[in-house]
């Protein structure tokens, strides 16, 4: 029985990887799997060594302030791959953490074959890196064309697979009455996977809400969240009284309100392409602790957060990061769109132009459970 060890770092590469690999355990019931992982490969019968929270940091200052403990955990982790003793280690973007465990493991054992998942952005800064990927890395599964040409040029072998969030799943319908009033329009809200991310956005959110209210009475704001982050979300709103906003972590219900939405405010991460695949307009916030800030700036060389931006070379999505994130920028914005339906028209239009060009043949999960397979069978 072959084995694979998937290897992840956040929530967002837990659901990345998930649908890999739930479309390879449907053509191969004689895989062994164990991962470091969240509640979508759990959900999928997968162990997970440890809680995935346990690795979950976010920004410069932090990895800094846990430096040891992570160093710790990427050291406990290299073993327990080891003594598992994968024939395949998958790991899955977060590459500060999965990258740096996967050259250790091909230092160990050289037989282990490594497939990365999600190329680093070498695109927004650190281009030299990629030298150093062909050392220990067999092969990377990419979500973007215009990448191919960065791991080419270092004869990397590639993958263009396209991203499985743009992957039309059939889904089955949920009466949502008991969650939503049908004379309310929605907007969708997204404050970020992270516990940090949450701490920080949730507030601003929270303020942009409460100066909605007062002018309009029509609206039903529904916050996108994690499992892990639920209840926090909720005790938030409860503690703020606020009467027209609901908390989902359902990933069907999440995927069928969005759909019925007429506005996102999200903050800068791949669910903005969810939310372009659904076809909903929308605003991209951002913002991050002044220090990790500073060093952002001088490290990075693109002008814009998002994908769609960044594949334009100019802002289809506005864009309100740090200073500008703020509730009455977002206000502001969300309303300049709401009352202009022609601008939330082109701006789905340009999206889905974009879309259509970052899309692979098939779909990505079985574009990547392809090159997976080649492995398994050689």
């Amino acid at each position: 029985m072959k084995k694979i060890f998937i290897l992840t770092g956040e929530p967002s590469g837990d659901k990345l990887a998930s649908t890999v690999i739930s479309k390879l355990k449907q053509n191969h019931s004689d895989i062994e799997f164990l991962c470091v992982g969240g509640s979508h490969l759990n959900a999928l019968g997968i162990k997970s060594i440890y809680n995935l929270k346990e690795i979950t940091h976010i920004g410069f200052t932090s990895v800094i302030l846990n430096i040891f403990k992570i160093r710790n955990k990427i050291n406990e982790t290299v073993k327990k791959i080891i003594e598992f003793n994968p024939y395949i280690l998958l790991s899955v973007d977060s590459p500060d953490f999965t990258l740096r465990v996967a050259e250790k493991v091909k230092k160990i054992n050289p037989n282990i074959k490594t497939i990365h998942y999600v190329a680093p952005q070498v695109w927004v800064w650190r281009e030299g890196r990629v030298k150093k990927f062909k050392k220990f890395l067999d092969h990377v599964l990419l979500l973007f064309k215009f990448e191919t040409k960065y791991f080419d040029n270092e004869k990397i072998p590639n993958t263009f697979v396209g991203h499985p969030l743009l992957e039309q799943k059939i889904k089955s319908k949920i009466d949502l009455s008991n969650i939503i009033s049908n004379d309310k329009k929605i907007i969708s809200l997204f404050c970020g996977s992270r516990l940090s991310e949450v701490n920080l956005l949730l507030p601003i959110l929270i303020d942009f809400i409460n100066m909605m209210n007062k002018k309009y009475e029509d609206f039903t704001y529904v916050f996108h969240a994690t499992n892990e982050n639920k209840n926090l979300i909720k005790n938030k709103i409860i503690a703020e009284k606020l009467y027209n906003v609901e908390v989902v972590s359902d990933e069907n219900i999440k995927s069928q309100i969005l759909h019925k939405s007429v506005f996102a405010v999200s903050k800068s991460g791949t669910v903005s392409l969810e939310i372009c695949n659904a076809r909903v307009p929308s605003i991209i916030i951002y913002k991050m602790n002044f220090l990790n800030y500073l060093i952002v700036k001088l490290l990075v060389k693109i002008k814009y957060a998002n994908i769609i931006n960044i594949i334009n070379d100019k802002e289809i999505i506005p864009e309100l990061i740090q200073n500008e994130c703020n509730a009455k920028e977002i206000y502001n914005s969300v309303l300049y769109f709401l009352q202009n339906p022609d601008l939330m028209k082109q701006q789905i239009n340009d999206c889905e132009k974009t879309l259509n060009e970052i899309r692979s043949k098939t779909s990505s999960s079985e574009e990547a459970t392809t090159v997976l397979t080649k492995f398994l069978v050689t």
